[in-house]
């Protein structure tokens, strides 16, 4: 059997960079993994849809969630579709070390200093494994930093950025950086500089870090039967 596709499945925005930014870690996948074929879909607000590319690529093929945690788009929308075309779904990108090294990377490009406490600030989701997922990836950032890291969210759960960027700094004393846990831009990327910090980083985008992640969920995906 030939090596299966690669889908590659975000969240989708209206956002304008939003999907530039899906495209760009596509093509940085397909630049460390030039064999593979990458496609790229989306759940809602931009096309193709999941149905539609996997009709395109057929079977054979592994959907990786460009997402950074558990939730409902993985456990309802795209499992469902994939299950019903028999393709396979590869886990979600978060938590992992390569994320912490690419959350550190854009800590630093946004000029933050070395010991500045750090908000996580994910969107959120109602799922309670997606919170505790989301705080686990704080422990590993906090590990690699060697500094307090407090998770928060954007959209859904608490505590709310805000209230994570005035506890940190009223506990601290110091300054505080925003460490965007999304991929791409988007509407809460855009608020999270109201929210009261020092630095806010960009979103993870098409870090190299991040498309071996995607890479490394692909293979592990793939090798299951």
């Amino acid at each position: 059997m030939s090596r299966p596709t690669l889908l590659a499945v975000a969240h989708g925005s209206s956002h304008p960079s939003a999907i530039n930014s899906i495209a760009a870690l596509a093509g940085q996948v397909s630049r460390l993994a030039p064999v593979m074929d990458v496609r790229t879909a989306f759940v809602q607000h931009a096309e193709p849809t999941v149905a539609d590319a996997l009709a395109r690529s057929g079977p054979n093929t592994v959907l990786v969630p460009l997402l950074l945690s558990s939730g409902y788009h993985l456990n309802h929308d795209i499992k469902a579709v994939a299950g019903a075309a028999g393709a396979r779904v590869a886990d979600p990108l978060g938590p992992d070390p390569l994320l912490a090294f690419a959350l550190t990377a854009r800590i630093a490009e946004a000029g933050a200093p070395a010991g500045a406490s750090v908000v996580l600030a994910a969107a959120g989701s109602a799922d309670p494994r997606a919170a505790t997922e989301v705080a686990r990836q704080a422990d590993l950032l906090a590990e690699a930093l060697g500094v307090r890291v407090v998770a928060a969210f954007a959209a859904v759960g608490r505590p709310t950025v805000p209230e994570a960027v005035a506890k940190l700094r009223a506990e601290t004393g110091g300054p505080v950086v925003v460490a965007t846990y999304l991929l791409a831009p988007g509407q809460f990327h855009d608020r999270l500089a109201d929210a009261g910090p020092d630095w806010v980083s960009q979103p993870l985008g098409a870090h190299p870090a991040v498309a071996a992640l995607v890479i490394d969920r692909y293979r592990t995906a793939a090798l299951t039967t």
